[in-house]
């Protein structure tokens, strides 16, 4: 790892200048009943509310605003369940980029639709049989264009940690901040804010009980490869950390905390219910854990990043009318 160059504060107070224009300033949200049940004071930063619905709209843009004239000309091609699929397909759009997406069979149709009405080409595959990495790495090869991946590149992750700065500049200092961990594109950048403008905060990560490969790899010391998790979490199934999220998570994030589907759901139904948020499963990870570990917040100021609301609506019927008993 000795040979990459990791982004730092610097990249993030460069991505929110350069950002400014195209991003939209997200609410945050609080609500009393939640600071009783928890015992904290809790705030959402709703970034379902973002350009194409979730954060990842920061990182993508932030990326193909640094295209020269010539990749811009040539095209992008990124690979993602769903929500970086949107985000580039949105960026490049705006940009005038030509852009390629490799995403999942099995992908929500929402998201795919999403992708393919902002003008994007998709490609699909299986995620449980192929290599949506090998994919994209051959279009670009094949084709001349720029790959951009999910979490795992410079501009990326800088882009992502806008959404802590901007956090922090609504409600001032926190006592903890969580993220949804997927492959920790948001939690290494949000850290690198966190770190330089709220250093004494402690920074979580959340990711699926079924899909745990970043608290593993924090604990162990090295990157950890799992099998494609099984979960609700679209946003969060991915395999391993990577080659820039990790050392960033590993500097800055003190844990890595897990929830299970069941949580994610009566999550869903409660952000439904009682905020008026519709929010996708990945975005209820941080909250979850919250609920599930209150002994660890109680007392605190704690910020939670609402990562995105982009679900099918089928889907979200079946969650919220779901028993939880």
């Amino acid at each position: 790892m000795s040979d990459l160059i990791l982004p730092t504060f610097d990249d993030v107070a460069a991505a929110t200048t350069r950002l400014q224009p195209y991003v939209n300033p997200t609410p945050v949200f609080t609500s009393r009943t939640l600071n009783e049940q928890l015992g904290a004071q809790v705030f959402l930063k709703c970034e379902n509310f973002q350009r194409m619905g979730a954060f990842k709209f920061r990182g993508g843009m932030n990326a193909l605003l640094q295209f020269t004239p010539q990749q811009k000309q040539r095209g992008v091609v990124a690979f993602s369940s769903g929500n970086h699929a949107q985000a580039i397909a949105l960026a490049a759009k705006i940009l005038g980029i030509p852009a390629t997406i490799v995403m999942p069979l099995d992908a929500p149709a929402a998201k795919v639709k999403a992708t393919q009405g902002y003008g994007a080409q998709v490609v699909t595959y299986d995620r449980y049989t192929e290599d949506r990495e090998q994919i994209g790495r051959d279009l670009a090869e094949q084709n001349g264009l720029t790959l951009i991946p999910p979490y795992d590149h410079p501009h990326v992750i800088a882009g992502q940690g806008t959404a802590a700065q901007a956090f922090l500049a609504e409600v001032g200092e926190l006592d903890a901040l969580l993220t949804p961990l997927g492959g920790g594109g948001l939690l290494a950048g949000c850290a690198l804010a966190m770190r330089h403008l709220c250093p004494h905060a402690e920074i979580f990560g959340v990711e699926p009980e079924v899909g745990n490969d970043g608290q593993q790899s924090l604990r162990s010391g090295k990157i950890i490869h799992i099998d494609t998790p099984k979960t609700i979490a679209d946003g969060a199934q991915t395999q391993y950390l990577g080659r820039y999220t990790f050392p960033l998570i590993q500097q800055h994030v003190d844990d890595i905390l897990t929830a299970r589907d069941t949580q994610l759901i009566a999550e869903m139904q409660f952000l439904a219910e009682r905020m008026k948020l519709v929010v996708e499963p990945t975005g209820c990870l941080g909250l979850a854990a919250v609920r599930a570990n209150p002994q660890r917040f109680a007392g605190k100021r704690v910020g939670i990043i609402i990562s995105g609301g982009n679900v099918d609506l089928g889907r979200y019927g079946e969650f919220l009318t779901r028993s939880m008993a």
